[in-house]
């Protein structure tokens, strides 16, 4: 589904009410906000290494080096596969399959067998030795297949003599969710399809009585180059502060992405004048769907080493996505933010984090870090840095094809990024 254009979705950010007393400042703030967004939105898809990614990272390291930033391209190796013919089949029917990378093909023609359901717990109704593994996933907003309850029942299937397995991704849109994998080797050892809960119903009804199923996976798959950015002024203070955020993904990413790239910009911009007794470094990582892949590079090659860094704020997943009714009239749109988003800090910067994100869904009950973290925000606590602050979250359209600028709102985006800013400031200061 095409968004609004970059034109029509800035037009409806300066249409945003705002106070007369405010209108000079953050008007202006929410229209950099919106255009960024938009910005953003306009590069299309994602994936790591792909044309919109490439695009999307070359902008934004242009926005840095015109804020004062020395800007470094370091390359990454992540997986790629360009499909071909990817379905399942029952007799007439056939319905899509999203590949689960890295993807492991089947043969041109597919493999068949009789459709075996495989419930969320990895019950098997029947016998899998050479079946096609149905895999009716519990309803979720699901991220990764690296999560129990997805990873075990498929495990199971193939550690059973499954051909291939079809995972229906039962999530708040019917639609097919992608789930982040290991970029480095394959996860399973066969092959793996997602199904849309919208298409699985005749492959369900097929699954009672075992009737044949074919699953076809074709396409190339290799390894391609993708790249991190990164800015750095080196004042020669000897004490840095980070802001980092993903900009890759497996669709457009509007709102699991848009909003941490419009905060880090912001922040980018705004760091120098704002933070003139540090050095300042900014990155901004692909190959965030192959489970953290760039980030985890970033931080052995290129992030300021733990000891030499004051402060390190990571803008992750659903800075600020729209939230949405959901139930008896399907999806319909909210003008507030999806509560599903969550705020980590250090211990020591609780008290000032509640006290500035207080009214701010989800954020206003930040978590201390020792307790609680996801995604690269764990892998940068677990590298050693002290002092650290992230927020995460994954809204009803995380990794749905459908993310698009129905799924942001820029002045939503405007006010969490004030927020982020005075707790840079306040960190910064202690």
């Amino acid at each position: 589904m095409n968004g609004p254009t970059r034109r029509g979705f800035l037009a409806g950010a300066g249409a945003m009410p705002l106070t007369a007393a405010a209108v000079s400042v953050e008007g202006r703030e929410a229209a950099s906000i919106a255009d960024d967004l938009a910005r953003y939105m306009g590069f299309g898809s994602k994936q790591s290494g792909g044309a919109g990614d490439a695009a999307c990272g070359h902008w934004l390291a242009s926005e840095l080096e015109a804020a004062g930033f020395a800007v470094e391209k370091p390359v990454l190796s992540v997986p790629y596969f360009d499909p071909a013919r990817c379905e399942i089949g029952v007799g007439e029917v056939c319905a899509p399959l999203w590949p689960q990378p890295i993807v492991i093909p089947t043969p041109d023609a597919g493999v068949s067998g009789p459709l075996v359901r495989v419930d969320g717990t990895g019950r098997a109704d029947a016998p899998l030795a050479g079946a096609i593994a149905l895999v009716d996933l519990p309803y979720n907003r699901w991220s990764s297949a690296l999560a129990k309850p997805v990873r075990e029942p498929v495990d199971a299937a193939l550690a059973a003599g499954a051909k291939a397995v079809v995972a229906i991704t039962n999530g708040p849109t019917g639609k097919v969710i992608a789930l982040n994998a290991d970029g480095r080797a394959p996860m399973f050892a066969g092959p793996v399809g997602l199904l849309a809960p919208t298409d699985a119903a005749p492959f369900l009804a097929a699954a009672m009585t075992h009737v044949a199923a074919t699953v076809t996976l074709a396409g190339k798959a290799g390894r391609r180059a993708a790249f991190n950015v990164i800015g750095r002024m080196d004042r020669g203070k000897g004490k840095w502060i980070v802001v980092s955020t993903p900009r890759s993904g497996w669709f457009g990413c509007a709102g699991e992405r848009g909003g941490g790239i419009a905060a880090w910009l912001d922040l980018a911009r705004r760091a120098p004048a704002m933070l003139p007794d540090h050095d300042i470094a900014l990155l901004c990582n692909s190959g965030h769907e192959y489970e953290n892949l760039g980030a985890e590079e970033s931080l052995k090659a290129v992030a300021p080493r733990p000891d030499k860094t004051h402060f390190w704020l990571h803008l992750g997943a659903n800075l600020a996505a729209r939230d949405w009714h959901e139930g008896l009239f399907g999806l319909s749109p909210l003008p507030g933010t999806d509560s599903q988003r969550y705020l980590v800090v250090s211990p020591p910067l609780l008290p000032k984090a509640r006290r500035l994100f207080a009214g701010l869904a989800g954020l206003e009950a930040p978590y201390p870090s020792d307790k609680l973290s996801a995604g690269e925000l764990t892998a940068i606590i677990s590298a050693g840095y002290p002092s650290v602050a992230g927020v995460f979250g994954v809204h009803r359209f995380h990794h749905v094809a459908e993310d698009d600028a129905r799924c942001i709102d820029a002045a939503a985006v405007t006010t969490t990024v004030a927020a982020f800013r005075q707790l840079l400031a306040a960190a910064a200061k202690a």
